[in-house]
Formats: structure tokens, C-alpha cells, sequence
């Protein structure tokens, strides 16, 4: 299944991206550090639901980051 999920993410996952970013951290940092930003703003909705769920990346394609 393929699916294109577009969210704003909140500012300090933004933060800690583009931190691990600029400090050549590697691919799997940032894949640690995408889903836990996806699923606070998309589906945990800054706490306030799915308070247990836990999102995973796997097969991803490609990520497209916007600021």
C-alpha cells in the first residue's frame, strides 16, 4: 500500500531534523526522528488522541521536507 501523508510537524521536531541535519547525522537518525514528528502532528495531534500509538517507517520511497 502506498499512501503520501503531508502534516506541519511541530517546531522542535522541525528543530531536531534539521539539527541532525547540518550535523552529517546519519540516515537512520533521521528516519528515528521523522515518523516520531509524523505521528505527533498527524496522529497524536500534540496529545490530545492515540496517546499509545507508535509509527513506524518502513519502504519508504522518498521524504520531501518543506519549510
Amino acid at each position: 500500500m502506498r499512501c503520501r501523508a503531508a502534516a506541519h510537524v511541530p517546531p522542535e521536531y522541525a528543530g531536531r531534523l534539521f539539527a541532525a541535519q547540518e550535523a552529517g547525522e546519519t540516515e537512520a537518525e533521521l528516519q528515528r526522528i521523522a515518523p516520531e514528528a509524523l505521528q505527533e502532528a498527524y496522529f497524536k495531534d500534540s496529545g490530545r488522541r492515540a496517546n499509545d500509538l507508535v509509527v513506524e517507517f518502513t519502504d519508504i520511497d522518498y521524504l520531501d521536507l518543506g519549510y
